[in-house]
């Protein structure tokens, strides 16, 4: 009986992780539309990993931040992150995985999206906020300003309900451009996301964007 009851609690956790992350953008974004969320939220005890083509934004901000969450095993736990902010963002062949461990009577289950394939059709974001624990790129910048206040930003800001120092290192850009995206991240928030081409899979064992 204890295995069963524990094998139930690790396919919950399995179902709620392995749920499209489009639809729980998609949710979050209408929440802050109306004004129903502040745009927190407590992270998973997952790292995901993206990697694109190409991501080019306009109104770049990025300041440091600490995500907050449970693991798996459901202990606390905070992670420090550099958020990147967009007021609008385009992503060209965009390739998102997670991998879940140690599902019963499966083993490890790795989740892959991919959207934005076609270069006339890309991922498209706007007020896009992206917790970024790694990051390897190509990048190009216009009109930077490098240590600024975090509290100075504007449009995007900080993004609201998260811990930030107002009087801490930031930066800022009216255009960023970066190619041969490689990154690891805890979450991403976006007021709108548009996937085209979206294709969702799931594999057992460990696949990953890279």
């Amino acid at each position: 009986m204890e295995s069963v009851a524990r094998g139930g609690t690790r396919w919950k956790r399995f179902a709620l992780v392995m749920v499209p992350s489009v639809a729980a953008t998609a949710a979050i974004g209408i929440g802050l539309a109306q004004g129903a969320l502040a745009a927190s939220f407590s992270i998973s005890g997952q790292e995901f990993k993206v990697k694109a083509e190409s991501l080019t934004g306009t109104n770049f901000v990025q300041y440091g931040s600490v995500a907050t969450g449970k693991t798996l095993d459901g202990k606390d736990f905070a992670a420090p992150v550099a958020v990147s902010g967009f007021k609008t963002a385009k992503i060209t062949n965009m390739c998102q995985s997670v991998v879940t461990p140690n599902v019963p009577f499966v083993g490890n289950v790795s989740l892959e999206l991919r959207a934005g394939q076609d270069p006339n059709h890309p991922v498209e974001a706007t007020n896009i906020y992206l917790d970024v624990s790694d990051l390897k790129a190509d990048a190009e910048f216009t009109n930077i300003d490098i240590g600024v206040a975090a509290g100075e930003l504007k449009d995007p800001g900080i993004q609201p309900g998260t811990r930030a120092n107002p009087h801490g290192f930031a930066q800022r850009a009216e255009v960023a451009k970066l190619t041969g995206v490689e990154q690891k991240a805890w979450a991403t928030t976006a007021g709108t996301f548009k996937l085209s081409g979206l294709s969702l899979k799931l594999h057992k064992g460990v696949k990953e964007c890279f």
